[in-house]
């Protein structure tokens, strides 16, 4: 009798139904069924599968539903259908070395993932009280990094940057050289072509063996697009709970934030700033703050880029961005029209756990390094015009002495791996072992 009880407590005896009343944009209105925020539905459409939708958001005696595929075939008064599931993604050790879209299929052409578990998209907020504070530094293998902008276990960074300087390659070298156990790569609105590139070019054969890579391309619609960043995210939680060191690498939050406007305009929201949603505000920190430190011994660092635009580094993504995370590497596009990869711009660029991760002596060397670099570009165009004298000031003509060596230093070939003794062995010299 067991068999049939549970075969009775299985059958689906009621199902909550509704039915489509209107399409706009990207966005589905449906009179019912009665279903709650995130739970995930079924829209018919004639003569094929069905297509699967998520509730965002309510009006009066309609469901607005976001679509996870194209609309074509849908119309109105087609139905509706609940499933009662809310949004989750499967994890498990077999997703290393894979490349995967937003809801776990394989794109590499390879058999579907055999996962051990599901895990739901979002996450109850960690007792931060219940954090391990950072203490250990992390090695990137980018000399600019690891000299100068120390990055810690747990800690979160933005890599800011306009289009064109430099930030996928960035990712690239840090994907491959960073010592952690798993690295997560959430590759969010790009263009196609530049998924395999990525792969194959900056990640390479050693990166992805080690690498679970999620993509949702631009063409995908904006709850796909959501979906893989979330889908990241708990992914690289399920590695940490398990003890292991990940790297969380996001390309980019700024078409996160843009697919979360996308939907939130769908479901009613005012527009504000530049025409975000008052809720991407508050989706930005939820995002970020999964990530850290746990009592598990795992931890979750993560890397955020930040496509600025307009290379106004003070829009509204860059400017939450920049008070949510622990830090931030801003990118130059005159560093990169020089020549000089990665394009890190040091003096605009700071890691806020610095003095919890180094010690004095190294601390020491950071500031010094600094001081030099702002004196010479503080006083450069001076220089370059002619209207300074040699002799006349000890501390400039150092700087100038000095900042072709330290330059040098801080340029890196992608190819080109180092560690941070190495980093602060060349900084040291180029300085003239000044402390």
């Amino acid at each position: 009798m067991q068999a049939y009880l549970d075969a009775v407590r299985r059958t689906e005896l009621t199902r909550r139904r509704g039915y489509v009343t209107g399409i706009a944009g990207q966005s589905i209105e449906a009179a019912g069924p009665d279903v709650t925020i995130g739970e995930v539905c079924e829209v018919s459409i004639d003569g094929g599968p069905a297509l699967l939708a998520e509730a965002v958001g309510m009006k009066p005696g309609r469901v607005v539903l976001m679509p996870y595929g194209e609309l074509r075939g849908i119309g109105v008064g087609n139905d509706v259908c609940a499933t009662g599931r809310q949004a989750g993604v499967a994890v498990g050790s077999a997703l290393l070395g894979r490349v995967i879209d937003a809801f776990g299929q394989p794109l590499d052409g390879g058999p579907v993932p055999r996962t051990t578990a599901m895990r739901p998209l979002t996450a109850e907020p960690i007792n931060p009280l219940t954090r391990p504070r950072i203490k250990h530094l992390l090695d990137t293998g980018v000399r600019a990094i690891d000299a100068l902008l120390p990055l810690g276990r747990g800690q979160r960074m933005g890599i800011f940057a306009g289009s064109g300087v430099g930030k996928s390659t960035l990712l690239g070298m840090l994907a491959r050289d960073v010592k952690a156990d798993i690295n997560v790569i959430a590759l969010i609105g790009e263009r196609g072509r530049e998924v395999r590139e990525f792969v194959e070019k900056h990640l390479g054969a050693e990166g992805i063996g080690r690498s679970v890579v999620v993509v949702a391309t631009s063409d995908q619609p904006a709850l796909a697009r959501t979906r893989a960043a979330y889908a990241a995210t708990a992914i690289a939680e399920s590695f940490r709970d398990e003890g292991r060191q990940v790297l969380l690498m996001m390309d980019s939050i700024t078409r996160f934030a843009m697919a979360r406007r996308e939907i939130g305009l769908a479901a009613g929201e005012p527009p504000t700033a530049r025409g975000y949603t008052p809720s991407v505000f508050s989706d930005i920190p939820a995002l970020c703050e999964r990530c850290g430190t746990t009592d598990s011994g795992g931890a979750i660092t993560a890397l955020y880029t930040v496509l600025v635009e307009g290379d106004d580094f003070n829009e509204p993504i860059s400017d939450i961005v920049r008070a949510t995370l622990d830090g931030h590497i801003m990118l130059s596009r005159d560093l990169a029209h020089e020549g000089h990869f990665p394009a890190i711009d040091v003096l605009q660029s700071t890691s806020r756990l610095a003095s919890e991760l180094v010690g004095a002596a190294d601390l020491a060397l950071m500031s010094s390094t600094v001081e030099l670099m702002a004196s010479y570009e503080r006083n450069r165009q001076m220089v370059d015009m002619g209207a300074y004298k040699a002799g006349s000031n000890a501390g400039i003509d150092r700087a100038m002495q000095l900042f072709p060596a330290v330059r040098a230093v801080l340029r890196q070939s992608v190819l080109e791996s180092s560690t941070r003794q190495d980093a602060i062995a060349r900084l040291r010299k180029a300085l003239g072992g000044a402390r």
